[in-house]
């Protein structure tokens, strides 16, 4: 069987199951780029992501042998919830090999959709090694991205892509070890070859880019990455014939440009995205890609994001943004001088989130306190605004930049 047909038999499988995610147009990102950009909510899929397509169908074409042996994977996120909760619904029992640094969340997240759980090793590759380990027991490898199976249940997403929009001419997807990417592209270009599919990575992480250009893979050292979803090493063997074949364009982002989209799909959407499933809008916003036509899908791959990171992510976006500004201030230390100082920015309508009054630093003189204020402010014009009206009043502006 070909992979395209493969997927068309995966939608039969998967449908009664695994429900389809909603396809909603976005008036605020279309008005930034003048195109009429839809968004594939892949966040509000059973378990977070779209992993529990790939998931379910890979272990519904298991022999009854080998489900009655039960399956292994090696996760420290999606992946592992994918597998935990498609072995449930088929009554299958699943070994979860999970990082030793993995958070807490994410284990008991993964022990609720029924996984059973095993930590070894200080990464994912470390833990894929024990995986394969015990597989050798008997157990069956359900790999995160490099199985025909895997992609052919997430190819899924491009048959309802294809059906929600049909007059789609851009479609763009994050892309980690391939396995989302091959599987959309290869039934999109099978049945719309006019379609330009675009592939977006973390700047951090970026083996598929290098890969593509390089017309061979190519290991990279990863760095720390908003977009730990997809910060993998090194691109899949299998699917990095069908990202040659089937993907037009590889972009990256940086960490700001993650962090803005975040906070734009929260803001705008109240869409809560991951660093990963935020990388298309990232990508479409920063016009790091040459779309093609009028109608662009972005599929938001996932939302499962730790909230304390969602917090700093917040901060973070709110600052490129030029929402968020740090001012350090000289004033004079007499009564009421930060009474008349918080009142100024009052009158230019600045929110005061933090303030820090410091006497005994080494670089202030003699007669005079610093005042570092954090604001959230409505733009970089508001900011300029406030710059203005304080220096107006005689104060000293010491430092002003984005936390």
């Amino acid at each position: 069987m070909k992979l395209w047909e493969e997927i068309e038999a995966a939608q039969k499988k998967i449908q009664k199951v695994i429900p389809r995610t909603p396809m909603i147009y976005s008036d605020t990102f279309s008005k930034l780029t003048g195109k009429e950009v839809f968004l594939k909510l892949e966040n509000l899929q059973k378990t977070g992501s779209f992993k529990i397509r790939g998931a379910y169908y890979k272990l519904s074409q298991l022999t009854p042998s080998m489900k009655k042996r039960g399956v292994v994977a090696a996760s420290a996120g999606n992946h592992a919830q994918g597998v935990a909760l498609a072995s449930c619904i088929l009554g299958i029992h699943s070994t979860i090999v999970m990082p030793e640094r993995v958070s807490l969340a994410k284990q008991m997240a993964t022990q609720a959709y029924g996984g059973e759980i095993v930590l070894f090793g200080q990464n994912t590759d470390e833990a894929l090694g024990y995986a394969k380990k015990l597989a050798k027991g008997g157990k069956s490898l359900i790999h995160p991205f490099d199985d025909e199976q895997v992609i052919a249940g997430q190819g899924t997403i491009g048959l309802e892509i294809l059906k929600e929009v049909p007059g789609v001419e851009t479609i763009i997807v994050p892309i980690g070890g391939g396995g989302l990417i091959s599987g959309i592209a290869t039934i999109v270009k099978k049945r719309r070859p006019d379609v330009k599919m675009v592939g977006v990575q973390s700047s951090h992480a970026p083996s598929a880019f290098y890969s593509l250009r390089r017309k061979k893979i190519v290991e990279v050292k990863v760095k720390p990455t908003l977009a730990d979803g997809i910060a993998l090493q090194r691109v899949g063997e299998i699917t990095f014939p069908l990202i040659q074949k089937g993907v037009d364009e590889i972009v990256t982002v940086v960490e700001n440009e993650i962090a803005s989209a975040i906070l734009l799909l929260m803001e705008r959407k109240r869409v809560v995205a991951e660093g990963a499933g935020a990388t298309p809008v990232a990508a479409l916003l920063s016009k790091r890609s040459k779309v093609r036509g009028e109608k662009i899908v972005l599929v938001i791959s996932g939302g499962n994001i730790d909230f304390h990171l969602l917090d700093r992510i917040i901060e973070k976006g709110l600052a490129q943004t030029g929402r968020l500004v740090r001012m350090s201030i000289l004033l004079r230390d007499v009564p009421g001088s930060l009474s008349t100082l918080t009142n100024l920015v009052a009158q230019h309508r600045a929110n005061i989130l933090h303030i820090l009054h410091e006497r005994a630093a080494k670089d202030i003189p003699i007669g005079f306190s610093k005042v570092i204020l954090v604001l959230e402010t409505r733009g970089s014009d508001h900011i300029r605004e406030i710059k203005r009206g304080v220096k107006a009043k005689g104060y000293f502006l010491q430092a002003l930049r984005l936390t």
